[in-house]
């Protein structure tokens, strides 16, 4: 057990991160949103830990919270892009389908921007040296930071789905006029989906800083929105289960095929053109429709048969 968590400990990790990333794309899209804005709310919770773990004005901090800093890093992270994504979601919520999707690219590509040319953020360089938390030696250990969010995401993910707030979104998904009309307010809630996946992302940006040691402008890019939508396509975008498994699996594919390589891209890519031709409500909404009985069919009467 030990050597196999040597081996692919990492790439377990990699596959909750990227779950956890298209859980923060799913739930704008619960409310038939097409935002992008995943990679930038991640990018800028890994820069609040960074800098909050590196920077020489919060030694003191660090000296006496020790490893109670790492969950500090998660909350103010939190609460920072709780706060940028209710003044770019008032906004940009007010556009729909590509539009949005247009906005929040820009979104993306101006925080890129302004993190290579700040020195805060340490410019294109970027930030070195994160600590681990917890005394953490071993990155697949990380699993036990990013399955607790997981599990606590899909919980909050089903009480949300079958809430008053949930029908609301799924109301506004189906016919926005139609849920107007009968006083559910489309803006709030659609802000309300938006800034709970820009906290989801901000938390798994400042978890993810001191797994990779450090951090730069190169996490969030257009590049990170496009996979991120992959992970929710594939998986599916109506179940909560959907982007977890799309994550998982785009993760794993590279990897898995390692031995390949650059035919495991090819590979890579062949599963994605197959899954979007022929499972257009992604992995697990095709298995629902398996699962599903079909219904009983009339049966056909002689006289029908034979007119």
């Amino acid at each position: 057990m030990t050597d196999f968590l040597a081996t692919y400990g990492f790439l377990l990790v990699s596959m909750i991160q990227a779950g956890l990333l298209g859980l923060s794309l799913y739930f704008p899209l619960q409310a038939g949103q097409l935002s992008l804005a995943s990679p930038g709310f991640y990018a800028v919770g890994g820069y609040v830990a960074a800098i909050m773990l590196t920077n020489p004005a919060f030694a003191g901090l660090r000296d006496t919270l020790g490893n109670g800093m790492f969950p500090l890093t998660w909350v103010v992270a939190a609460l920072l892009c709780g706060v940028l994504g209710v003044v770019v979601g008032v906004p940009a919520l007010r556009l729909r389908g590509i539009y949005l999707a247009l906005a929040t690219i820009a979104f993306v590509e101006i925080l890129r921007v302004i993190s290579l040319n700040l020195t805060i953020t340490g410019g294109a360089i970027g930030l070195f040296g994160i600590p681990q938390p917890f005394g953490i030696a071993d990155r697949w250990q990380y699993i036990f930071i990013f399955a607790p969010l997981l599990i606590l995401t899909l919980l909050f993910a089903r009480q949300l789905e079958r809430s008053r707030v949930g029908r609301a979104l799924r109301a506004i998904r189906e016919d926005e006029l139609a849920a107007d009309a009968m006083g559910v307010p489309p803006t709030q809630y659609k802000v309300l989906a938006f800034v709970i996946g820009a906290v989801l992302a901000g938390i798994v940006g400042a978890m993810s800083a001191p797994l990779l040691s450090s951090w730069n402008a190169r996490q969030g890019t257009f590049d990170a929105s496009i996979a991120i939508l992959a992970f929710v396509l594939i998986g599916g975008s109506r179940n909560i289960w959907g982007p977890v498994v799309g994550g998982a699996l785009l993760t794993a594919v590279p990897e898995v095929l390692r031995f390949l390589a650059d035919w495991r891209l090819v590979i890579n890519g062949l599963v994605l053109v197959v899954a979007s031709l022929y499972l257009p409500q992604g992995i697990v909404g095709a298995l629902e429709k398996l699962g599903r009985p079909r219904p009983p069919q009339r049966p056909v009467k002689a006289a029908e048969v034979n007119p």
